[in-house]
């Protein structure tokens, strides 16, 4: 099996690319022209099958949330979910989304369920996107279950970028602090020190601290690079292990201040995913595993499987995320809420949009503490250096009197 690209147009005239798995030239042509394209031009990728899917243009978060928008929004207008896919797909302006979704639309022709055939890119459309659709279609209400899919999405979104947004103005005052220090320190400090060292030996201590240091750093930038570079490549080795992301996680809700945002963010993350799996009507074990997986921290991955397992045993929800210790309160107390009205996932989703305003507050809170914090710090190191160039000029004025 060969991949292979290809370039093709529609009846209504409109250009078209993408690329098929075929075992040869004709094969391809055949299964192109099976998706209702006149084909162009069919050369066969290099490299293995997989290799065109690595060359793939990235599809991002966005991206996905605005093809589930209008998949449902066609859906909900009456139209026929294999002509819903295609239209959905041809509207993304990203060429691997359309791709991919000319190759469901084709798995769909062949008898899959629109759920399935999405299923078929893992990568792409992530587990609690295929099982959420696939509930709907069991149920009956795809198009409802694919709104509230999209509602998801679109919310994750814009949590993110109001994330990034608060981060932009700290990240900026830090990577300018950084670069200002390794002005100073390594080319500003050695032009001195020649200066310094006709003053004699007995200089200020700032001054002899600035000066060691700025001399080691010069002498062994080199290796501090590498060392550095070994450092990172290690730590990336390590948190991919179980062992490691685990540590790193429970490290990150352990941190002060940070740690609680970040719990709250996983919570509220957990809280929707599950709550909109339950809505679209997947079953409560399998809607735990999923979520915890989608929480995106080991630690309260672990936690989610020793609920999903007392549930499984029969226990209540609420009471198995109580003994477990890792759940907030208003997470425990709301799903026992909906556990006894009977609409957990309309309690889920009020304590996911709760959270979400707690996680907002709390960056800027967290935000207005860091910048100041590194103007600081960096006003600190240029007074440094400053006493340390002064003191020397001081000292030997005295001398001279």
């Amino acid at each position: 099996m060969s991949s292979f690209s290809y370039v093709g147009y529609e009846d209504s005239g409109r250009r078209m690319k993408g690329v098929v798995d075929a075992a040869d030239a004709d094969a391809a042509i055949a299964a192109v022209s099976a998706r209702g394209l006149h084909v162009l031009e069919v050369k066969e990728s290099s490299g293995p099958a997989g290799a065109a899917s690595i060359a793939r243009k990235r599809v991002t978060r966005a991206e996905l949330a605005l093809f589930t928008r209008r998949l449902a929004d066609l859906a909900r207008a009456g139209v026929p979910l294999d002509r819903s896919l295609r239209v959905a797909g041809e509207q993304s302006e990203n060429d691997t989304l359309r791709s991919v979704t000319e190759e469901a639309v084709t798995d769909v022709h062949s008898g899959l369920p629109v759920s399935e055939a999405l299923a078929k890119h893992p990568k792409l459309f992530p587990a609690v996107f295929t099982m959420t659709l696939r509930a709907g279609e069991a149920s009956g209400q795809f198009p409802q279950v694919a709104t509230r899919l999209a509602e998801f999405q679109q919310i994750e979104v814009k949590r993110r970028g109001q994330i990034m947004a608060a981060l932009i103005y700290p990240s900026i005052l830090l990577v300018t602090a950084v670069g200002v220090v390794i002005f100073i320190v390594g080319f500003v400090v050695p032009r001195l020190s020649s200066v310094f060292n006709q003053l004699g030996s007995n200089l200020p201590l700032p001054t002899t601290i600035l000066l060691t240091t700025s001399a080691f750093i010069t002498n062994n930038a080199l290796a501090i690079l590498i060392v550095t570079a070994g450092a990172i490549g290690l730590y990336r080795a390590w948190v991919k292990t179980v062992q490691g992301a685990t540590m790193r996680d429970a490290f990150l809700l352990r941190m002060p201040i940070l740690g609680k945002v970040i719990s709250r963010a996983i919570v509220s993350r957990y809280a929707r995913v599950l709550g909109t799996l339950l809505y679209g009507g997947v079953p409560i074990l399998e809607s735990l595993q999923i979520a915890g997986a989608a929480s995106g921290n080991r630690v309260f991955e672990t936690s989610s499987r020793n609920v999903q397992q007392q549930v499984r045993e029969g226990r209540r929800v609420s009471d198995a995320m109580q003994e477990s210790g890792a759940f907030s309160s208003i997470l425990v107390q709301m799903v026992a809420v909906g556990e006894e009205t009977g609409d957990l996932p309309g309690m889920l989703t009020q304590v996911s949009e709760t959270l979400d305003f707690e996680v907002e507050n709390g960056m800027q809170k967290l935000t207005a503490l860091v910048e100041p914090l590194i103007v600081l710090t960096m006003g600190a190191f240029v007074g440094l250096v400053v006493l340390s160039v002064i003191l020397p000029i001081y000292q030997a004025q005295e001398l001279v009197k």
